[in-house]
């Protein structure tokens, strides 16, 4: 059971942050996780009043609000239209809609989860996140950054011309992936965002230019093997270690060849 001796829907992020700095106390974003665990919480901190439950979509970017929910990135046309569908490939299997509902970005980037959907999608985006207080850090440096006390306020994705193509591998349609894959193409290169292996998502770049020359079966195929190769994989009760080497493979190279215009890649 989970249960709150106090709550307070903080008026600002200073109050927010100084609350925070507390062991016994806890931002509280949808919850949804968190009313799983077994604790007591000295206050549950809201976050709702400070207006950081939108998407601001300017020329140059998405500013993206802490308290914006999994299915306002999902319906949102601007994202879809810049990801060419990614955004809502990557929430869409996300339990349900009453799930997405109240589930928001801010608890799923900084929980740095292994699972995690989204953040696999942002590391492809080569976003940015804005904290309170360490500023405004590059969303991969992040990703491998310890959980300290500070608050996530908002995810910047910059409008830079690039392809982006997410996939991932479930048992069912609402599980957790056994495997998450998005490849983003730029002007520099080809790189491949693989999470659920089980542990945080890591990005591998093309650096030896297996797809310099064109995206074919033949290089797609090279590309998997070569993440692959690249990727430290692990098991736990939805996969052993060897079967996701396995689903690298092949999902790297499905999402490489649709990167490609091929959309029914098998």
């Amino acid at each position: 059971m989970l249960t709150f001796r106090n709550y307070q829907k903080v008026a600002s992020l200073e109050e927010a942050y100084e609350l925070n700095q507390k062991r016994a106390n806890k931002i509280i974003g949808g919850m949804l996780w968190m009313k799983m665990e077994n604790r007591n919480i000295g206050t549950a901190i809201d976050l709702s009043g400070l207006g950081l439950d939108k998407i601001e979509e300017t020329d140059d970017e998405f500013s993206i609000g802490c308290m914006v929910t999994l299915r306002e990135l999902e319906i949102h046309s601007g994202l879809h239209q810049y990801t060419n569908g990614a955004m809502r490939e990557c929430v869409r299997h996300i339990v349900g809609v009453q799930f997405r509902n109240v589930a928001t970005i801010g608890g799923s980037i900084f929980g740095r989860f292994g699972f995690s959907d989204v953040l696999t999608m942002f590391m492809a985006l080569d976003a940015y996140v804005e904290l309170y207080k360490g500023g405004v850090v590059p969303i991969r440096t992040f990703a491998r950054m310890e959980r300290d006390n500070d608050i996530l306020v908002r995810v910047i994705v910059k409008k830079t011309p690039m392809q982006v193509v997410y996939m991932s591998e479930r048992y069912t349609k609402t599980d957790f992936p056994t495997i998450a894959c998005a490849i983003a193409k730029n002007s520099d290169t080809v790189t491949a965002v693989i999470g659920a292996r089980p542990y945080r998502a890591m990005c591998v770049a093309d650096e030896t230019g297996i797809l310099k020359h064109g995206i074919t079966e033949a290089t797609a195929r090279a590309f998997g093997s070569y993440v692959s190769e690249h990727v430290r994989t692990g098991s736990n009760m939805r996969g052993s270690r060897e079967y996701r080497n396995h689903l690298i493979k092949v999902i790297v190279r499905r999402a490489v060849l649709r990167l490609g215009g091929k959309q029914n890649a098998d």
